[in-house]
């Protein structure tokens, strides 16, 4: 027999007697929770069954970490909380990847874990693991549950810490304290209001912008999940500046503004790395500029060595942790940028003499880099033209990756949300993906977990069902996460997954090209057709191995999805060309002593 359906919304007022698992669910109504992802289990199954007349949907996935990533994808697409759920002990533990990459991605995330019973723990018994240890690492905040009375007070307190502190945290509830008879009153959710930061540190800051003759804006992650990207465009357009994504941010500014100069980092925007260089006042607005997101890139030394800087975080630890600075602002990232439009409104600045030759300076790297990128058809290191050749010698049907990308990029579809996974061609992609509004790019951040992007696109179109949705995977990632069609095929979640087959491991590939003479070893992955594998679960595949057809493709696929209610997988025949390295610490030219190892440098 099917549960009942319900969409009550209402919350017990006033201390009022329940069970501890009433008392959990009327504490994430509160909170405004009405989805779920995880896979079900007995150790919360009480409080399961009665999700649904509390209007809370539990989407059941194929995979536990692909609904911690669904949970992502959900909380970065709507700005609430995102919440997963499994069974104790090795439900809970296949979800610690994709806290670990929320956490990176400042995502409030919460994960429920519930755990072996309170008169079992340390006996050894079936499904036991001590489970807070598993997520200390990647958690703002771990509420343990040490008596049924306080389910509630735990409970809000998890879900108030995820938004205060943007990031994950963890409920963990032993599987007995489930039951009882208690009275609580369910509390009431706290949302901070915060602030643009210190009167002196933003007076600092305005004054050394006024003087600022060639000023670059970083928009990073937090205007995004602070709604600023209005105000990072009025301080923009007040300073007339060059604006640059930080690194996989590339929604946190619009593309089709003059000043949009393209992401830094790994694979980013020659553009943008050329004007930054330039500059003598660098203002992060929302970034914690981390490492990998100011790295050399194209040969280039980028970083302005001489620049001032001026750095606005929420969080007053990331302020010159990474790069040193001149005047650091703990604030959200909005009020910041308002506070200093403000200060800068009525002032005649250094830079205003220089307006229009800035505006041409970048109109001119902008048209060269794209310029560039139009004729970048292929790579030419001599591997890639060994690749390209080999596939001629196979009778054709292989395309090169940068090619697809700019078909792609192209042919994409107002208000999209894409999501990429890690690896070569989704990091080459950085370069041509564009959007024109927030929330709408998700990428793995720091933690670089492969099989992420299928899921976390599925948690944003249930987030927002009304944009289209498309993830990018290369076949060595997406062999983690295909599994995640049925979900959407089950539970009427439409998206479009576009997948480079390419059969290879790409991103580690190169260092195996340059620094060990081609002795490939693990990354050849020779495999079956995706699109048929696709089909077989009940979703439908297209096949696309003439570049004519990359960009219909896409199209009809974003179509059966939108219109059709079709997930739809696109399967691009791609060449085993490699762009640029992915990381290189810790490697070298290889050296060997033993006799039967000489050969091997």
């Amino acid at each position: 027999m099917n549960a009942p359906q319900s969409t009550a919304r209402t919350v017990a007022s006033g201390p009022t007697r329940m069970t501890p698992s009433e008392a959990f669910v009327e504490t994430l109504v509160a909170q405004g929770v009405d989805t779920m992802f995880g896979i079900m289990g007995s150790a919360f199954m009480d409080a399961m069954d009665i999700f649904a007349p509390a209007g809370i949907r539990l989407i059941p996935v194929v995979h536990e970490q692909g609904a911690g990533h669904m949970a992502d994808g959900f909380s970065r697409a709507s700005g609430r909380h995102g919440v997963v759920i499994g069974q104790n002990g090795p439900g809970i533990s296949n979800c610690v990847t994709a806290i670990a990459a929320a956490y990176w991605a400042h995502s409030p995330v919460v994960i429920i874990t519930p755990e072996t019973g309170t008169m079992g723990l340390g006996l050894g018994g079936f499904q036991e693991a001590n489970q807070l240890p598993m997520f200390q690492e990647f958690t703002k905040y771990q509420g343990h549950v040490n008596n049924n009375k306080r389910m509630a007070e735990f409970t809000a307190r998890c879900f108030d810490r995820a938004h205060s502190e943007l990031g994950p945290t963890q409920l963990n509830i032993p599987r007995d304290l489930f039951y009882g008879d208690i009275t609580c009153e369910i509390p009431k959710p706290m949302r901070l209001d915060r602030g643009a930061g210190g009167d002196d540190s933003l007076n600092a800051a305005a004054e050394l912008l006024a003087t600022a003759k060639n000023p670059v804006l970083i928009s990073g992650g937090g205007v995004v999940m602070g709604g600023g990207v209005e105000a990072a465009k009025a301080l923009a357009e007040r300073l007339g500046c060059p604006v640059v994504n930080s690194y996989q941010h590339n929604d946190s500014f619009p593309a089709s503004h003059p000043q949009w100069c393209g992401p830094l980092g790994y694979q980013g925007s020659k553009a943008g790395m050329k004007l930054i260089s330039e500059a003598d006042v660098v203002i992060a607005l929302g970034s914690r500029l981390g490492p990998f997101g100011t790295l050399p890139q194209y040969g280039m030394e980028y970083w302005p060595k001489n620049a001032k800087i001026i750095q606005i975080d929420a969080d007053h630890k990331m302020l010159g942790l990474v790069k040193k600075i001149d005047v650091g602002i703990c604030g959200d990232a909005k009020a910041a940028a308002n506070a200093l439009v403000a200060r800068l409104a009525n002032r005649t600045l250094a830079c205003d003499a220089t307006r229009a030759a800035r505006a041409a300076r970048i109109a001119e790297e902008k048209a060269a880099w794209e310029k560039e990128l139009d004729g970048w058809t292929h790579e030419r290191d001599a591997y890639s033209l060994d690749m390209i050749e080999e596939a001629k010698r196979e009778g054709g049907g292989w395309l090169s990756p940068r090619q697809v990308l700019r078909e792609l990029e192209k042919a994409m579809p107002a208000h999209v949300m894409v999501s990429t996974d890690i690896g070569n061609i989704n990091s080459v992609a950085h370069s041509y993906l564009r959007f024109e509004e927030p929330r709408s790019f998700f990428a793995p951040m720091s933690f670089g977990n492969c099989g992420y992007a299928l899921p976390t696109i599925i948690g944003a179109k249930v987030a927002a069902p009304h944009r289209p949705a498309i993830s990018y995977a290369g076949d060595g990632a997406w062999g983690m996460s295909m599994s995640e069609i049925m979900t959407c095929v089950r539970h009427d979640i439409p998206v479009t997954a576009v997948v480079f087959h390419n059969r290879q491991w790409g991103a580690e590939k190169k260092n195996q090209v340059d620094f060990y003479n081609r002795r490939f070893v693990a990354g050849e992955l020779e495999s079956q057709s995706f699109a048929g594998i696709a089909k077989a679960m009940g979703a439908e595949g297209i096949v696309v191995d003439k570049l004519e057809d990359v960009g219909p493709a896409l199209k009809r696929a974003v179509d059966m999805q939108m219109n059709d209610r079709k997930t739809c997988v696109v399967e691009i025949m791609c060449t085993r060309e490699l762009g640029d390295p992915f990381r290189r610490d810790a490697l070298a030219k290889p050296v060997r002593f033993l006799d039967k190892y000489k050969d091997y440098v």
